[in-house]
């Protein structure tokens, strides 16, 4: 066959002619492709997860009550298959999870299910037998003081020997693969690492990129070895050397850990170093911002010019309720305090050991991974669906009254596709943001030669890479007067409230080492003003009914974005920038739970909330 003698033919069957054109016109057809250059190859999608949950496996978990919900079970309901949960109600996740790290507690792995099977693994250790003692001496809850006992005298503890911690840790491992689909659902192996000193958190689940045949090959380690994090990273550090694997670890709590998260001090008293700094950001690449027991990503006495900074706070004690909070501890506490922090000891030590990019996620204790306000399944047995949940304690006084749980959060990660190896990569180089229980779409990209005309082009995410970085990304000092320029877009939640504003989050050192911050609302809703006396955009107003339990779509945006240039700029100043994307107000699920039940909520209980997103920052160096 022929094609009219345009040139070359290559025949396809089926009468498909594909031509390499060579005749009178190729020169034209050079100058003027068909279509833009396909050069893409960056992250296209986000994928949403949970980073931190627990199953029976977990020593807490068991013993308030999750006595039957296995890892296995955790995996099946983030794919989307439907579940019989502790209270007898058939659950099922309306929209599935992307990944999933089942990252029970490492001390005692397992055990408390174990021992109560009879499985000699666990009855014929030196703690089993403890245990055998403290059920027949009738104290069952001698089993919980044995469990915190070990964790705050790591030199006393009755820990179980290797073997069966290895044996274990290999059952896990082979579970998360066996559930492992690449392309479709990512399984992540990973465990908490619980150190507590003196009742303060400092916990860490540590999360692997490889299959068992790689993590299986060495135990966790537990807080049972050491309560120091540079012993943790010091194991992760021989892990990848035994293994030729990968591994990260991901802090959170820090508001429990009454100072101790972003310390000026390591554990032992000494200052911080350099070799500290070098160390905790090798191993500790992104911070967990938000999850049950409160929100970390700024605090009000820190951020009393910031309207927004008081969400979901809880800033009464420590972890083990054993010290009341102190003014002086929440900068060491919260994202935003460690950021300005870091950037002081990056001018002091040439290392910034604070910085982190932002994750979310659930810190569920029911092995069931549940974000969402208007269908809250609590996060621990005892704390799902029922009349009495509001008013109850968790853990029966132990912890904190249920009306406090947070529902948040997601890990969202931007990556190329749905593997071990592009969620894993992507959260090492920071590209990964925190929401609240909301999926809120954030790009973010920071530069030197962004103009207003780049949002609107319809491949503004190709533009953001070739002209800047993303998100977890850094700018250098560019030529004489340049200012950096920072595009931001943000799309709703499909299922959820419409956007109030996107603002961005300024943090900066002057040149004598003190710290600032500033909050600019660069895009929102509406034809709303920014006050010129207070400097603070109107607010959004709010369509909640908190006796209907309902909210309406009538104001907000389903969509921002916007190029934004930095006012204040000085270009010999260290400085971090992230975006902070507020929804519309919505009902919290306590008002869902008092139209349900017709409960009377006191007034201390909230109703409302304005669920958003925080991206990982830009960093500026001089």
């Amino acid at each position: 066959m022929s094609c009219n003698g345009l040139g070359r033919v290559r025949h396809w069957g089926l009468g498909i002619c594909w031509l390499t054109v060579i005749g009178w016109f190729a020169p034209a057809l050079a100058d003027t492709p068909y279509s833009k250059p396909v050069d893409s190859d960056f992250p296209k999608h986000v994928y949403w997860g949970d980073t931190h949950l627990h199953s029976r496996n977990s020593a807490d978990a068991y013993s308030l009550g999750n006595m039957s919900l296995t890892p296995e079970d955790a995996y099946r309901f983030a794919k989307g298959q439907e579940m019989v949960a502790h209270n007898g109600m058939r659950v099922q996740l309306r929209r599935p999870l992307d990944f999933l790290v089942v990252s029970d507690h490492a001390e005692y792995l397992s055990g408390y299910y174990r021992f109560n099977v009879g499985d000699p693994q666990v009855t014929n250790t030196r703690a089993g037998e403890q245990w055998s003692r403290y059920l027949a001496e009738g104290n069952p809850d001698l089993l919980i003081a044995a469990f915190t006992a070990s964790i705050a005298d790591p030199e006393n503890n009755h820990a179980f020997p290797e073997s069966t911690r290895l044996g274990i840790w290999q059952d896990v491992a082979q579970t998360a693969d066996e559930h492992n689909e690449p392309g479709i659902f990512t399984a992540l192996t990973g465990y908490e690492w619980t150190s507590m000193i003196a009742g303060n958190n400092l916990h860490r689940v540590v999360v692997y990129k490889d299959g068992a045949d790689k993590v299986a090959q060495l135990p966790p380690f537990s807080a049972q070895d050491s309560v120091d994090p540079r012993d943790l990273w010091d194991a992760l550090a021989r892990y990848e050397a035994a293994t030729g694997g990968e591994v990260l670890a991901i802090a959170h709590n820090g508001n429990l850990s009454n100072g101790m998260m972003f310390p000026d001090n390591s554990v032992d008293g000494e200052p911080i170093d350099e070799a500290y700094a070098i160390k905790r950001m090798r191993w500790e690449p992104i911070y967990e911002v938000t999850q049950v027991k409160g929100d970390g990503e700024a605090h009000p006495f820190l951020s009393p010019d910031d309207e927004f900074a008081d969400y979901e706070t809880w800033d009464v004690d420590n972890i083990g309720r054993t010290q009341a909070k102190e003014n002086w501890m929440l900068k060491h506490e919260y994202a935003r305090g460690a950021y300005k922090l870091g950037l002081q000891y990056e001018q002091r030590l040439g290392t910034n050991p604070y910085k982190f990019g932002l994750i979310g996620s659930t810190d569920g204790h029911n092995s069931l991974s549940t974000t969402a306000e208007d269908n809250f399944f609590g996060k621990f047995p005892e704390s799902q669906p029922g009349p009495a949940r509001i008013q109850n304690a968790m853990a029966n006084n132990r912890l904190w009254e249920n009306w406090r749980i947070v529902s948040s959060g997601y890990a969202a990660v931007w990556a190329r596709e749905n593997t071990r190896e592009a969620i894993f990569n992507a959260m090492k180089r920071k590209e990964v943001y925190a929401t609240t229980g909301s999926r809120i779409s954030v790009r973010f990209f920071g530069g030197w030669d962004f103009n207003p005309q780049d949002m609107a082009d319809p491949d503004y995410v190709q533009l953001g890479y070739q002209k800047g970085v993303p998100m977890g990304g850094d700018l250098v000092t560019a030529d004489k007067d340049r200012v950096p320029r920072f595009m931001v877009a943000a799309i709703k939640d499909p299922e959820g409230p419409n956007l109030d504003r996107i603002q961005i989050i300024k943090g900066w050192t002057t040149r004598n080492g003190e710290s600032h911050e500033k909050v600019y609302d660069v895009a929102w809703s509406a034809h709303r003003k920014i006050d010129t006396g207070t400097g603070k955009l109107q607010p959004v107003g709010s369509t909640v009914d908190v006796e209907e339990a309902s909210y309406s779509n009538s104001i907000g945006s389903a969509q921002l974005g916007t190029v934004w240039t930095d006012p204040d700029f000085d270009a010999g100043q260290r400085a971090f920038y992230y975006v902070r994307v507020l929804e519309i107000p919505r009902p919290r699920w306590t008002a869902y739970d008092a139209k349900f039940f017709n409960l009377k909520m006191s007034d201390e209980v909230p109703m409302v909330i304005q669920d958003r997103a925080y991206t990982s920052p830009i960093w500026y160096t001089p």
